[in-house]
């Protein structure tokens, strides 16, 4: 865990749902008095934001996986070397849309590049940083596409076929069980309110062993 801040990330393939309960898990945490950094990846610095623009706008020449995948990691060293890590140090906390967990889920599972290299990558690149806990946004592959038809022009990872999608959502769902105690799932196919219900609850638990873990620092 990190001593200062916390750092959330929210996960999930195409049409989950993210940017509307991003918002509801600010508004949850505003109203404990928490101070609260939102960011999102590829992207949350100027350059990370420039590599984002790389990586997403659709082209004639094919985009290497692996060149992708080092462009990502590449701004996520950015990202966490100048924003994210500075602010936790400040007591600050960071609520990110997508971090290393995507890579895996994307790059690892979606282009088929495996998990041993990416582990290689994650350990040379952020030498043990992870988030104190993610919320992975579940949804059948079908019914997030239907949805994310209805947000405009696609980009270039929108854009990939269903076959894509579910090795990516399978690659999420590994993960989960993996680590458990830092990913929760989140069965997102239900209403808006049904959804927000179960991430209060993990944010509840959260909330209160961060409580714990500061009266235990206070004590000693």
């Amino acid at each position: 865990m990190n001593k200062n801040g916390k750092f959330i990330t929210i996960e999930g393939t195409e049409g989950v749902g993210k940017s509307t309960n991003i918002a509801f898990i600010k508004s949850w945490l505003a109203a404990k008095d928490i101070e609260i950094i939102h960011t999102r990846e590829p992207g949350g610095t100027p350059l990370a934001e420039e590599i984002r623009g790389l990586l997403l706008t659709k082209r004639g020449e094919k985009v290497d996986s692996r060149t992708e995948l080092l462009l990502m990691f590449a701004a996520r060293c950015q990202h966490v070397s100048q924003k994210i890590q500075p602010a936790l140090e400040q007591g600050q906390w960071v609520l990110s849309d997508r971090f290393t967990d995507a890579s895996f889920a994307y790059q690892g599972f979606g282009r088929e590049l495996g998990f041993e290299r990416l582990e290689q990558l994650e350990g040379w690149a952020l030498q043990g940083f992870k988030p104190d806990l993610t919320i992975m946004l579940d949804l059948p592959i079908e019914i997030g596409l239907e949805r994310a038809e209805k947000r405009g022009e696609k980009d270039r990872f929108e854009s990939e076929q269903i076959a894509f999608f579910k090795r990516v959502r399978n690659g999420y769902l590994t993960i989960a069980e993996k680590e458990p105690e830092r990913m929760k799932v989140i069965d997102a196919s239900g209403s808006i309110e049904e959804v927000q219900v179960q991430i209060e609850k993990i944010l509840i638990e959260f909330y209160q062993n961060y409580q714990t873990e500061i009266a235990m620092e206070t004590c000693s």
